[in-house]
Formats: C-alpha cells, structure tokens, sequence
C-alpha cells in the first residue's frame, strides 16, 4: 500500500496506489494524510475501505505530485550515518547518532523544483531514506520497540548548502540546511510490511550516476534511529526521520556543486524515484 497527496501545492489530496497500480481517492477516509490521521488509526481505516471496494478511482494524469505526508511537525536528520560518507567526508565514524534539525517548510514534492538560495556555490544533493512516525515514540525501553513507531518510508532528498554548513554555520549545521526547498520528499509513503529489507539507494545529475549504495552500509539503523531519538525528543505521529546519505555527495570533491538547469534524480528500492529541477531563487 502506497499513499501519495496530488494536486496544487497547499491543496493536496490524500491518494491510495493499491498494488494493481490503480489510483484511488482517499478523501472520503480522511481530509489528509498527516499527523492526526497516522495517530487515529488512519492507515487501518485505508486498507479495509479499500478491501471493501469504498474508494473510488482517480485518474491523476497530469497532476502534481506533493510531498506525501503534509507539513510534518518536526524533520529529525541524523548525519554521516553511512560508513563510506563518513569517510569522504574526511570524519570518523560516530560513536553515537549525529542529529540535526529542518525547518518543516523545506519539504516539497518529489518533482518540485530545488531553488539555490542566494550566494550558493556549494548546493549538494543527498539520497536518503526516510522515515515517518505513525506512533508516538518517547523514551522507548530498547531498539526492539521502535518499528512498530514507523508508518512508513519514503525517498527523501536532503539537500544541503556546504558553505553555509561549513564554512558559515557558527558551529551548527542549520544554515546550509534550511533554506526552501531543500528536503524534496516522495513520490509516496510506502507501509513497513511492503518496504524491501535492504534497501539500493542511487542519485544521479543529469542522467550522470552518483550515489550507489544499500542500507546495509548504515552505521546506525532505523530501530536504533529511533530507540536513539526518544531518549532526548518525542516524536510524534507524521514527524519525519531522514537516515543519513551514503557516499557520492559534491562534498567529496569527485563532483561539481550543483548550478541552475542541473536535474537530480533520486531512487530508492521499493520507494519509487523523484526528479528535481536546480533553480536560481526568485
């Protein structure tokens, strides 16, 4: 089961992709696919209208693809979580989980163009997997605990500014990771039960191959993340968790920094591929 928002940004409707690949209208169920939804027993009620033959078909032909859980309440991203980015990134790998925040304004849909914000020469891209909270996770007693807090993954792309990051954070990584448009989530939000185990992650610029990777090359991993996360924050049901990126970031220095007209693209098994436009900010 798959769930996606279509439609304007601002003005999204819930959608169900059932596995036949047919697209259904989710608006008689809820009015979103958000926090309060996962919270209610949201994701139960899709499945049995959809057994009973409740949701009606909805040709989405043309339309824009949104982000596929609305506004999270908080975006939760771990850093050098992969051993090989680690190292690329000239840093030892953690001992403990690297945490950093997003402003929730920076997610936008998987084709939703990415803007370099003024004074950018260093804008980079990041694939990574993302989770959403269905749960309430707050001081979770062991890692054993923690997926059953998980609605769903997606593919999410943290894009990060490295000047502002590096060279003009102050010691914190907020600036090179806050600016509009900098974390493209979706195409959909994929149930845990259909997620493949280990999971290929791939970037590429302009059709020019990037990252290459598998899950199984993070140091820290999803039930850890989120066993980690609740002994210093609550996460609430649509709060979203991305994992860390694997190697082949411009911060190597094998790459160029990305400039207006580039296209990136980002798949993950499993969880689908977006494909973003690099512009100029207005």
């Amino acid at each position: 089961m798959k769930l996606l928002r279509i439609g304007p940004a601002g003005s999204e409707r819930p959608v169900l992709l059932d596995g036949t690949g047919t697209y259904h209208d989710l608006t008689a169920v809820t009015a979103d696919i958000d926090g309060a939804f996962l919270a209610s027993g949201g994701l139960d009620r899709v499945r049995l209208a959809h057994e009973a033959g409740d949701l009606p078909e909805l040709d989405v032909t043309g339309l824009r693809v949104g982000a596929p859980i609305a506004r999270p309440g908080a975006v939760v991203c771990i850093g050098m979580n992969y051993a090989a980015h680690a190292a690329e990134s000239g840093s030892a790998p953690p001992e403990s989980p690297v945490v950093f925040y997003k402003p929730p304004n920076t997610v936008v849909g998987p084709f939703d163009d990415i803007m370099l914000p003024r004074g950018s020469v260093k804008t980079d891209w990041e694939v990574e997997l993302a989770v959403v909270i269905g749960r309430t996770a707050r001081y979770l007693d062991s890692p054993a605990e923690a997926l059953a807090c998980v609605a769903g993954y997606a593919v999410s792309n943290d894009v990060s500014e490295r000047a502002f990051q590096l060279e003009l954070s102050g010691g914190q990584w907020s600036k090179g990771k806050s600016s509009e448009t900098f974390n493209p989530l979706g195409p959909w939000l994929v149930i845990p039960d259909e997620a493949p185990g280990t999971l290929g992650l791939r970037s590429w610029v302009n059709g020019e191959p990037r990252q290459d990777s598998t899950t199984a090359d993070m140091i820290f991993d999803v039930a850890c993340l989120i066993w980690h996360l609740s002994q210093f924050t609550v996460l609430d049901p649509g709060d979203l968790v991305n994992t860390g990126t694997p190697a082949g970031v411009a911060l190597s220095g094998r790459f160029p920094y990305l400039a207006p007209g580039d296209v990136v693209e980002l798949e993950i098994d499993g969880l689908g591929r977006q494909r973003s436009t690099v512009k100029e900010a207005p």
